[in-house]
C-alpha cells in the first residue's frame, strides 16, 4: 500500500554498551583494575599446540577462574553457565 506508514517501525539495530549496564561500583570491574593479564598469551604460548582445534583463550580462562574464585563457584559447568548469563 502506498502512502506514510501509519504505525511505527521498530529499530533494526539497536545500540548496546556493556560499560552502560554493568555498574560502575560491581566487583569484577575493581578487579579488573588491579589484574593485568595482556602478556599471558605470550608467556603461555609454548604450551598451546598449533594442530587441532582452537584452544580456551588462556585470558579468558584465568578470568573465569577468578569469577569462581570470588563468587565461589566450585563446578566447571556452573561457572560457565554463570559466565554466559552475567554480563559483568
Amino acid at each position: 500500500m502506498m502512502g506514510p506508514r501509519q504505525e511505527a517501525q521498530a529499530a533494526l539495530f539497536y545500540e548496546f554498551s556493556l560499560e552502560e549496564h554493568v555498574p560502575q561500583d560491581h566487583l569484577l570491574r575493581s578487579i579488573d583494575r588491579f589484574v593485568d593479564l595482556d602478556g599471558i598469551r605470550s608467556h603461555l604460548a609454548d604450551f598451546y599446540s598449533h594442530t587441532g582445534r582452537p584452544s580456551v583463550d588462556p585470558e579468558l580462562l584465568i578470568r573465569m577462574l577468578i569469577v569462581g574464585y570470588c563468587f565461589g563457584i566450585r563446578s566447571e559447568r556452573r561457572l560457565c553457565e554463570e559466565v554466559h548469563l552475567n554480563l559483568a
